[in-house]
């Protein structure tokens, strides 16, 4: 495992305030990701995993503490150098796809890249790809109302990974899949983790969670357990 890691969390809090009183979702969490790991972070609601993500995902902002990305200080960046992150360093998959039903798979990938400056043909090239790579170069230009549930979780994936992030950040990918459509595509999560990608799947379910290397648990705003497969530590 390489010394330095892609995600270095440092005493990170975040404490949401509302009049008088206040809620520490995360409390003091300490967490390094290396490259090529795939993780699974779990708890029940309440315990601070969305939180965690959001933070993760640099949609939100710690209280205290530090959070390095790629050794970039990510903490403290404002809006527009947080947004530049997100396009470039982190691929999301959300539960409910968040696909622009007016448009191809084609031109829902090409979205990421149209923010980062790729000109039209290379654009094309890239999302081309990345529909490939997850199963779907018969369904390129077709809209999300004519896609399964499964091909458009598949379009999401391939507009996480059109511009080669550091991370692919999960959250709750299967929920809105049944189980059998759930496993196809935690099945392509372990396809990616094999060709060197990173992942952290936020998840509720043991099955889901199963699928990773590595599951952090939360608890109040805490981290409880840490454990990877095969030596429980």
């Amino acid at each position: 495992m390489p010394s330095d890691p892609i995600i270095h969390l440092e005493n990170l809090q975040r404490r949401y305030v509302m009049g008088r009183s206040y809620v520490d979702a995360l409390r003091a969490v300490n967490l390094d990701v290396f490259g090529n790991e795939y993780v699974a972070i779990m708890g029940q609601s309440g315990s601070g995993k969305s939180t965690l993500m959001n933070i993760l995902g640099c949609l939100d902002r710690p209280t205290k503490g530090e959070y390095r990305l790629n050794g970039q200080q990510v903490s403290t960046m404002g809006d527009v150098q947080l947004a530049r992150i997100r396009n470039r360093e982190i691929g999301f998959v959300f539960q409910t796809f968040n696909l622009l039903p007016r448009m191809t798979a084609l031109a829902n990938v090409e979205v990421p890249l149209i923010y980062s400056g790729y000109r039209r043909k290379q654009r094309h090239a890239m999302a081309s790809a990345a529909l490939e790579r997850v199963g779907l170069a018969d369904r390129m230009l077709h809209r999300p109302s004519e896609m399964s549930g499964g091909q458009r979780q598949r379009v999401a994936v391939a507009r996480a990974l059109v511009t080669n992030p550091s991370i692919l950040l999960a959250d709750e990918p299967t929920g809105n899949l049944d189980s059998a459509t759930g496993e196809e595509i935690m099945h392509l999560f372990d396809q990616l983790h094999g060709e060197g990608n990173t992942l952290i799947v936020v998840t509720h379910e043991q099955h889901i969670a199963d699928h990773a290397d590595r599951t952090v648990r939360l608890s109040d705003g805490n981290v409880v357990s840490d454990t990877r497969k095969g030596n429980g530590q």
